[in-house]
């Protein structure tokens, strides 16, 4: 290609020979011929140029960015934007090149450009919905992770609203609903609508029951379920309730200590564990002013780059806050032992999570914390026992989930029913 603008002949040739050469072309040789042939022929050859630069941009097979990620990401969706809008890809190929572009930015901590292309993604969702009449608007979920990951709570749970009252109507649909009923709940309980947030837990249970009952889900996700449902219940006053649906996770946690699952499922369930961790964990976490929280409710896929990051390396320091704490909780416990309670927990979970999306042997890596976290609120139970024995409760449900994630379902009854002691209800 001559600087005047015009297409050299010989590139053309040596572009399309590159695209039917028998044998396998790389990433960079497909860009560079789609470069070319694009200003001769774009309605055939922008689709095409966008999509390549999305594949060169980010390897999916060993999960390498390519050293220009961004620029190539931006000139896809520049060629996305090239592309005639009377063509029927182009909505497509540009949401694509628009949802590679954001992901990038906020990797590199670019959140405000971040959100502004998931914005764009939701207008191009709600256009294409008008259009074909779907309920379900796409984008839509990507912008409510977006807002809630910046504190705008109460307009991340309207989005999640909106989401959950289109696709409820389907049903369970292989389980993908419980998902965004995660979502919603969080996103609800953020916004400070505690009541919606309950009726939203109600509506998760009874979902979870239903395919636990008819063999097509987990019952520890119904355990789940219950278990997240009463600690909700009990932070918002509403204890008797709570007690009676603790009454029902006992019963489901016993049948599975004895029979175990009646059906063998693929380990989705521990992800599902390790969200409503996230979601009864948020009560003890307070991340720094300015800092983005994931939303407590989706599950890691969904963090934004950024956001996970922070959220996973903060690991190292919490440790460090962990092992700096404890000494001084144990000479002044008055002014230091409930604090550790509450940063050995943040860690606690902060690590299942971690560990739980990076392999399936996640329990060597968090077994300990989880015991940890036990014999330290058995010690604040000791000095101050009005506290301390709900603090202990809680511990110990932690750690009854936990057992039931990696199915040691008896140490799971056996916590839950200490637990239930301590709060002073039958077992």
């Amino acid at each position: 290609m001559n600087h005047s603008g015009k297409v050299d002949q010989d590139d053309i040739m040596r572009a399309r020979n590159v695209l039917l050469a028998s044998g396998r072309r790389t990433p960079r040789e497909e860009v560079d011929a789609y470069r070319v042939l694009a200003q001769v022929s774009p309605a055939s050859y922008l689709p095409l140029l966008a999509r390549a630069l999305q594949r060169l941009s980010y390897d999916t097979g060993t999960g390498r960015k390519h050293a220009a990620c961004l620029a190539l990401c931006e000139e896809a969706v520049a060629a996305a934007r090239a592309i005639d809008p009377a063509e029927p890809a182009r909505a497509d190929v540009l949401y694509g090149a628009l949802n590679s572009c954001q992901r990038e930015l906020y990797d590199l901590g670019r959140r405000a450009e971040g959100l502004a292309m998931r914005a764009e993604m939701l207008a191009m969702g709600r256009a294409q919905a008008e259009r074909s009449g779907d309920l379900v608007v796409k984008g839509l979920h990507e912008w409510a992770a977006g807002l809630s990951e910046e504190g705008r709570y109460a307009e991340a749970a309207d989005a999640m609203t909106e989401l959950v009252a289109a696709i409820l109507p389907n049903g369970p649909g292989g389980g993908s609903l419980a998902w965004s009923l995660l979502e919603w709940i969080a996103a609800l309980h953020d916004a400070g609508r505690s009541g919606e947030a309950l009726v939203a837990f109600e509506t998760l249970v009874s979902t979870e029951a239903a395919e636990a009952a008819n063999d097509r889900g987990p019952m520890a996700c119904h355990l789940y379920s219950l278990i997240g449902y009463a600690q909700m219940l009990d932070t918002h006053g509403r204890g008797e309730q709570a007690a009676l649906v603790r009454q029902e996770a006992l019963a489901l946690l016993t049948e599975l200590a004895d029979t175990g699952e009646r059906e063998s499922w693929s380990g989705y369930q521990a992800s599902f564990w390790a969200v409503l961790l996230t979601i009864s964990g948020a009560e003890s976490d307070r991340p720094a002013p300015g800092e983005p929280r994931p939303p407590s409710g989706a599950a890691p896929m969904w963090w934004s780059p950024d956001a996970k990051r922070r959220y996973f390396d903060s690991r190292h320091a919490l440790r460090e806050e962990v092992d700096a704490l404890a000494p001084r909780a144990t000479e002044d416990p008055d002014r230091h032992l409930a604090e550790l309670v509450r940063l050995h927990r943040v860690l606690t979970v902060r690590s299942a999570v971690y560990w739980e999306q990076r392999t399936h042997l996640f329990a060597e890596h968090v077994r300990s914390l989880f015991d940890g976290g036990v014999t330290l609120a058995h010690r604040l139970s000791q000095h101050d026992p009005a506290e301390g024995r709900r603090t202990l409760a809680i511990g110990l449900i932690d750690r009854s989930t936990f057992h039931a994630a990696v199915h040691e379902f008896r140490p799971a009854l056996d916590d839950f029913r200490q637990a239930l002691s301590c709060l002073g209800e039958a077992h």
